[in-house]
């Protein structure tokens, strides 16, 4: 009987006690996930500096987006002719290159709050039951002990907790007391390990860690819609020879029915009307295939857009008049200017000259490895009166003590190569830092080159295209005036065609390097809309640099970079701000 007594008072306090831990517990997967939203979110906009670009389209898909991000349900128009705007707003929204880079840097901010954590009180609690008993004598046990663990800055480490016994007082056994317990100890180092920089470093690390994934997702969606730019225009530019197929296909018919008129009337021989014959049949098969060439295109671009592709879409033609109207506009800036403000704006570059100071760092805290270990260690035990009374805790009675902890380094190999490794690593990352200094500034000359020669080719271009219409049209006057051949004839419509194409990807190619050079000196700036303008904010050398970057850069460097976007798409303005 009296066994079962027990076991129903021990299987009641179970049932309280689960009852306990679920109320605790209750707290269910989505109110975690938005915990760490919250947290996440907050660190990246306490990070997001005005210089790294607007701050939108960095949330993950299935975060709610905030007011500045781009609604992509009105993007799609319901035409289905998708302008550049609502293009870059669609790959912005559902590009899977896109999303990964929003996810990067989510988990990179998440890889941070831990990193806190590990400087924040941090409760605990644990509950022990158990129900003992040998057929002789029975045992009922519960013993509660919550507590904290507590690292500080310094390095000092404090834990507490307080053990409630409650052993056998829930059984009525009047032999017995509830007792308390009070536990605690403090580990300060006072040699190796000790000192904010050598404690917080893994903290250090990621905060940087998290400031150079921003850095990156900003520098990512600028080439990101440099290539949703590039990818769309290329569609439009295989439409346009489309189109240019298409007409001298229809020059070609016309020709070959005019020289079988003439044939006919004996004013031309039949081997010409051949010729005319067989140029009609090779514009014909020349258009299927660029027929075909652009179909397989626009596919493709529909998958970068992550659209089905039997999406029944196609791309506005007017954007390509944007750029025949506004034709090329050279900015007259200076390659030194250039170079310089790249050097300045750069976040690549940023995070590059801070992976050295990171290696500086870690060189210090990998010294300190080398030395000796000593503690003061700290501990106090105070437990409470008996009789049924655990609040009172006996300080006067408690069990203190105060000690000193060495360990001589007698065996530092590991950390010795540690520190030796910390040495190489830090020589590698000045030499890739001063490397990539002079990448920046060959991709700037680079771009300032291709800029100039994109400029100079369209121009070329246009030259050459407008020979090619008088030459079809003095060649078309000279054969029916029998003082050319239909060869002669040939030759220039197929110089017409070659010289049309040419000028629309010598325009879209200046069109891409005008971006990419503003991109490659820093300047290029992406708007909550996907789209992009130029950034006039000046940089101060004297914010968010190291002292060896406010050496090596002119506080002037961008003083002549006023760009305005409008004379490269001057009917857009929808697109381009101030």
């Amino acid at each position: 009987m009296c066994d079962g007594f027990q076991l129903v008072r021990f299987l009641r306090w179970g049932v309280c006690a689960a009852i306990l831990l679920g109320m605790v517990g209750a707290c269910g997967p989505e109110y975690y996930k938005a915990d760490a939203d919250e947290e996440v979110y907050d660190i990246i906009d306490s990070k997001w500096k005005d210089r790294f670009g607007e701050q939108a389209n960095y949330a993950i898909s299935d975060v709610p987006a905030s007011p500045n991000d781009i609604q992509v349900d009105r993007a799609v128009p319901e035409s289905a002719v998708l302008s550049l705007a609502e293009a870059v707003a669609i790959a912005t929204a559902h590009n899977r290159s896109y999303q990964r880079q929003k996810e990067q840097l989510y988990l990179t901010a998440l890889d941070l709050t831990l990193a806190r954590h590990q400087f924040a009180r941090r409760w605990f609690g644990t509950i022990d039951a158990a129900y003992v008993t040998d057929n002789k004598e029975e045992q009922v046990s519960y013993n509660v002990s919550p507590g904290f663990t507590q690292l500080l800055a310094d390095g000092a480490s404090i834990s507490a907790n307080i053990a409630l016994d409650w052993s056998r007082f829930l059984t009525d056994d009047p032999r017995t007391s509830l007792r308390s317990l009070l536990s605690a100890q403090v580990v300060q180092p006072l040699l190796r390990g000790s000192g904010r920089l050598v404690v917080q470093e893994n903290l250090t690390q990621a905060e940087r860690n998290a400031l150079y994934q921003i850095r990156t997702f900003n520098r990512f969606r600028k080439n990101f819609v440099i290539s949703v730019v590039d990818s769309y225009y290329r569609v439009l530019q295989q439409k346009d020879q489309v189109t240019n197929a298409e007409n001298n296909y229809n020059s070609r018919i016309e020709s070959r029915k005019r020289l079988e008129m003439e044939a006919e009337a004996g004013r031309k021989p039949h081997f010409e009307v051949d010729q005319a014959r067989q140029a009609e049949l090779t514009a014909r098969d020349a258009l299927v295939r660029v027929q075909q060439s652009y179909e397989q295109q626009l596919d493709e671009f529909k998958i970068f857009l992550s659209l089905p592709t039997d999406a029944e879409v196609s791309l506005d033609p007017n954007e390509l008049e944007v750029l025949r109207e506004a034709g090329v506009t050279e900015p007259d800036y200076a390659l030194a200017e250039a170079v310089n403000t790249a050097l300045a704006r750069r976040l690549d570059l940023a995070n590059s000259r801070d992976a050295v100071d990171d290696a500086t760092r870690k060189v210090a805290v990998a010294a300190d490895g080398l030395g000796a270990d000593l503690d003061l260690i700290g501990s106090a035990d105070v437990s409470s009166t008996g009789r049924n009374d655990y609040r009172r805790l006996q300080f006067h009675r408690g069990r203190y003590s105060l000690g000193l902890q060495a360990d001589l380094p007698l065996d530092r190999k590991a950390e010795r190569n540690a520190y030796r490794e910390a040495l190489i690593t830090l020589t590698q990352q000045e030499r890739e830092y001063e490397n990539f200094i002079d990448q920046v500034k060959l991709e700037v000359r680079q771009a300032y080159r291709r800029l100039r020669e994109e400029a100079e080719s369209y121009r070329t271009q246009e030259l050459s295209l407008e020979l090619a219409r008088k030459r079809v049209e003095s060649t078309t006057i000279l054969l029916k005036a029998g003082r050319a051949t239909t060869r002669d004839l040939l030759e220039s419509q197929d110089a017409l065609l070659a010289a049309q194409n040419s000028v629309t990807a010598a325009l879209i190619g200046h069109a891409i390097a005008k971006l990419g050079f503003f991109a490659d000196i820093g300047l290029l700036h992406v708007r909550p809309d996907g789209m992009w303008e130029e950034k006039k904010a000046q940089y101060a050398a004297g914010s968010d640099t190291t002292s060896a970057e406010r050496q090596k850069i002119p506080e002037n460097a961008t003083a002549k970079y006023q760009v305005d976007f409008r004379d490269f798409l001057a009917e857009s303005p929808r697109i381009w701000e101030q």
